[in-house]
């Protein structure tokens, strides 16, 4: 049993490395936009200085821009390294909405730049949740990145990408991820989430596999629908956890 989850958690962390090495040019490019507007800060507060007299007050407020740039670029830098980093699991308290955030602002850029229109509908007041952030970002992740492959291959048709939030009809929170995109048979319903099946050329079918282990993991569930008019719909439920509850092993 413990080789068996210690094989699973290294398949997953390999899932997530993969899943980082798809966007590494939309992260760089991330990483570079608050890294350029803080050398564009730095020469702005250095022209001021250079001013007859010093315009200090300028300075103050541009060096405050500078922390900001610099920030920004230590966050994205801090949610790369946490997603890519091997760990055991970790539990603590979680804002569902919040978790996903941090992964739209990795995947912003591969959005924009294969034209994709994103919608999200956040709830509020939604329950907290008990689970590792990092496994649940690699859901999110997952589902975003096989929604971008989807919508990239289209020829014709708008795409479309829309994440939802909202308070599950048992108590927890449900994640609804639709696209306008080729979608799936009904027959591959169930199937896609097997281990190994997957209807990318150079896909591993590990992805979902693994995404429902952890969603699983966190007692909650991960199915698929078809998306009307067109597309694909994945959602999950994770259940709110009072204090003292453990989350599962992957291995489960």
């Amino acid at each position: 049993m413990r080789q068996r989850r210690e094989l699973q958690l290294e398949l997953a962390h390999a899932n997530r490395v993969a899943a980082m090495g798809q966007l590494s040019a939309s992260i760089a490019h991330e990483i570079n936009q608050p890294l350029g507007a803080a050398i564009a800060n730095t020469t702005a507060a250095l022209s001021w200085l250079g001013a007859p007299p010093p315009n200090l007050a300028k300075v103050r407020m541009t060096l405050e821009r500078i922390r900001e740039n610099c920030n920004r670029a230590g966050d994205i830098i801090d949610r790369i390294r946490a997603l890519n980093r091997k760990a055991p699991q970790r539990k603590e308290s979680l804002e569902i909405n919040e978790v996903i955030q941090e992964v739209l602002e990795l995947t912003r850029n591969e959005l924009s730049k294969s034209e994709i229109f994103l919608q999200t509908q956040f709830a509020s007041n939604l329950p907290i949740i008990q689970g590792d952030r990092v496994q649940l970002q690699q859901v999110i992740l997952n589902l975003v990145i096989n929604a971008i492959d989807a919508l990239r291959g289209m020829s014709q048709g708008a795409r479309n990408l829309s994440i939802c939030t909202e308070k599950a009809e048992t108590d927890g929170v449900l994640v609804v991820v639709r696209d306008s995109g080729s979608g799936f048979s009904s027959d591959d319903t169930e199937q896609i989430f097997d281990a190994f099946y997957t209807t990318k050329p150079n896909g591993l079918g590990l992805g979902l596999s693994i995404c429902r282990s952890i969603i699983e993991a966190h007692q909650g569930r991960l199915w698929a629908t078809a998306n009307e008019p067109q597309g694909a719909a994945f959602q999950f439920t994770v259940p709110a956890r009072s204090h003292g509850e453990e989350i599962g092993s992957l291995a489960n």
